[in-house]
C-alpha cells in the first residue's frame, strides 16, 4: 500500500464534509446501534424578501446541537429570535432529546441564551483580546 498523502487547504468542499459526515455516522450507528441523526432549521422569512434569518442544527444521540443562529439588527429584541430558539427546543424534545448544545462568543449573545435556561459550562479565549467562545448547554427535560 502506498503511504497516505496529508495536504491542508482553505476552502470548503462539500463532497470531503459529506465523506468525512458518512463516515462518522457511520461508525456512531456502528458502535451505538442508533441511526437518528437529522438536520433542523428554523426559517424567519419576510414575505417581501424572502428568508432573513433563523437557526440551523442538528439532532443527534439525544443532543440537540444550535449550529448557527443569525438574526438582522432589525428584527433583535422583537421576540423573534425567543419563538426561534423556543421553537428549535421544541423540536429537539419531540425529537426525544434530552440536553441542548450550542456555542456563542462572548461579544454575541450569551446573556440572551441564559435567560431561556441555557447555562455556560466552559470557555475558551478567542480574538480579539477578551473575547470568550462560551460553551452552553440546556436540560430539555425542564420544560
Amino acid at each position: 500500500m502506498t503511504a497516505p498523502l496529508v495536504a491542508v487547504a482553505d476552502t470548503y468542499d462539500a463532497e470531503f464534509d459529506a465523506l468525512l459526515g458518512e463516515g462518522l455516522d457511520r461508525f456512531n450507528i456502528d458502535t451505538t446501534g442508533i441511526d437518528d441523526k437529522r438536520p433542523l432549521t428554523v426559517r424567519v422569512t419576510d414575505p417581501t424578501t424572502g428568508e432573513v434569518g433563523g437557526i440551523t442544527g442538528r439532532t443527534s444521540l439525544g443532543v440537540l446541537f444550535i449550529d448557527l443562529f443569525y438574526l438582522p439588527p432589525a428584527l433583535r429584541g422583537s421576540g423573534i429570535g425567543s419563538t426561534l430558539l423556543a421553537r428549535a427546543e421544541e423540536e429537539g424534545r419531540r425529537r426525544g432529546c434530552h440536553t441542548g448544545f450550542l456555542y456563542t462568543i462572548s461579544f454575541q449573545a450569551p446573556d440572551f441564551y441564559a435567560r431561556y435556561g441555557w447555562r455556560a459550562f466552559g470557555d475558551i479565549a478567542s480574538n480579539p483580546p477578551g473575547t470568550r467562545r462560551m460553551f452552553m448547554t440546556k436540560s430539555l427535560n425542564d420544560a
